[in-house]
C-alpha cells in the first residue's frame, strides 16, 4: 500500500485517533493481559468492560484486536473468557475452530445459545468492580 493510499485508509485514521504509542500499546497488552488473566472459571467480562477497568473506556475495539491476537494456548491467557458487551461470542475466529471458544467456555459450565452467553448478566465479572486497581 502506497503512503498517501496508507494515510487515507480507515484502518489508519482510526489509530491515528487513537493517539497511542507503540510503547502505550505494549503496556496496554500487557494491562489487559493481566486483567483476563484474573477472570474467574466461569465467568466471562467484555472488551469494553476491559477498556474501562485500564483507563481507556472508548477503546474496546483495541482490546478486541489485542484479544484475537492472543494465542492463548501458548501463553494460559483464557482469552475465551472475553466477549462483547452483550454476551456475544464475536472474536470466535480467533480460536481456529469455530466452535472452540463455545466449547471452552462450556467446559467451564457457561451455557452458550447461537453464539451467545445465556444469563449473561449472571455471568458477566466486571474488573471495575471485582479486582482492587491501580
Amino acid at each position: 500500500m502506497a503512503p498517501k493510499e496508507l494515510h487515507q485508509s480507515q484502518t489508519f485514521q482510526r489509530l491515528a485517533a487513537m493517539a497511542i504509542t507503540p510503547s502505550e500499546k505494549d503496556a496496554i497488552r500487557l494491562a489487559i493481559y493481566e486483567i483476563v488473566e484474573t477472570v474467574p472459571y466461569g465467568r466471562a467480562t467484555s472488551y469494553g468492560a476491559i477498556a474501562k477497568a485500564i483507563g481507556y473506556p472508548m477503546h474496546s475495539r483495541l482490546v478486541g484486536k489485542i484479544m484475537a491476537s492472543c494465542d492463548s494456548a501458548s501463553n494460559g491467557i483464557p482469552a475465551h473468557r472475553v466477549v462483547n458487551s452483550q454476551g456475544q461470542l464475536s472474536g470466535k475466529e480467533a480460536f481456529g475452530a469455530s466452535h472452540e471458544m463455545q466449547r471452552m467456555l462450556e467446559a467451564e459450565g457457561i451455557q452458550v445459545v447461537n453464539d451467545r452467553i445465556v444469563n449473561w448478566r449472571q455471568v458477566f465479572w466486571d474488573p471495575i468492580r471485582e479486582i482492587a486497581l491501580p
